[in-house]
């Protein structure tokens, strides 16, 4: 059952993606290609999310989620474990982030180039990057989360790339993830219907060759299973009467 939020609830995840979307602004403009290490990234986004009177939605989910943020650096598709690893020219970095306070988490994630970087890279970036936006489009009261999903899916793979299907947006609210799932990948006029007061993470994982994943030993960080890179950005939106809102911004 998607749980929808009084406007009020959402008045609160706002808050909290305000914070999220500070906190990655922060952590990009902090980046010293050659030095700063993804370990560096997180102690400061741990900083900066406590300051503003919140809590890292992800240190310590599931029991043993051992950091504040995922950091997954080029093959990494996602949940990387920020550690001593430095980010390099030419390296694309997936900055994820969730905080919670006042009782409501919201979730954003951006791949950020690391100085500069290949065309091939860039074109990458620059595609997921605009198969999120389409996505948030479709977010609207009335339509299937398959108009968001097929949406999403179609964009990706015109231009030649492959979405990952075995991670998935979700609803977000007092959990971080709740009803209903947002795939990457669908048909227009599946899955559950969106009303107002609905709040879903759109979050395109997208592939620069084969779709499939591999979960490495430690548990959690997922790569492409052929090595080639990977990007993924996310929004946490309110699904309004007036259209879909962003929460995740400044």
């Amino acid at each position: 059952m998607i749980l929808l939020k009084k406007d009020s609830e959402i008045a609160k995840m706002r808050e909290s993606g305000r914070i999220v979307a500070r906190t990655l602004r922060l952590l990009s403009e902090a980046i010293v290609p050659g030095k700063t290490t993804t370990g560096d990234l997180d102690a400061l986004a741990h900083r900066i999310i406590t300051e503003e009177g919140g809590v890292p939605s992800f240190l310590g989910y599931r029991g043993d989620y051992p950091a504040s943020t995922c950091i997954s650096v080029n093959e990494v598709v996602i949940h990387g474990i920020p550690g001593p690893r430095v980010l390099n020219p030419g390296d694309i970095v997936d900055i994820d982030v969730g905080v919670y306070k006042d009782g409501f988490h919201a979730d954003s994630a951006w791949t950020y180039p690391v100085d500069t970087i290949a065309p091939n890279a860039q074109r990458l970036l620059n595609v997921t990057r605009e198969a999120l936006m389409q996505g948030i489009a479709k977010a609207r009261v009335g339509a299937r989360v398959g108009e968001v999903s097929s949406t999403i899916q179609r964009y990706v793979e015109r231009n030649g790339y492959s979405v990952v299907r075995e991670l998935l947006g979700h609803g977000i609210g007092r959990d971080l993830h709740e009803a209903p799932n947002v795939p990457n990948y669908g048909r227009p006029g599946q899955g559950p219907v969106l009303k107002a007061g609905a709040t879903i993470c759109i979050e395109p994982m997208v592939n620069e060759g084969t779709a499939k994943i591999v979960t490495l030993p430690d548990g959690w960080t997922v790569v492409t299973a052929d090595g080639k890179l990977s990007a993924h950005f996310e929004h946490t939106v309110a699904v309004t009467s007036d259209g879909p809102e962003l929460l995740t911004v400044e």
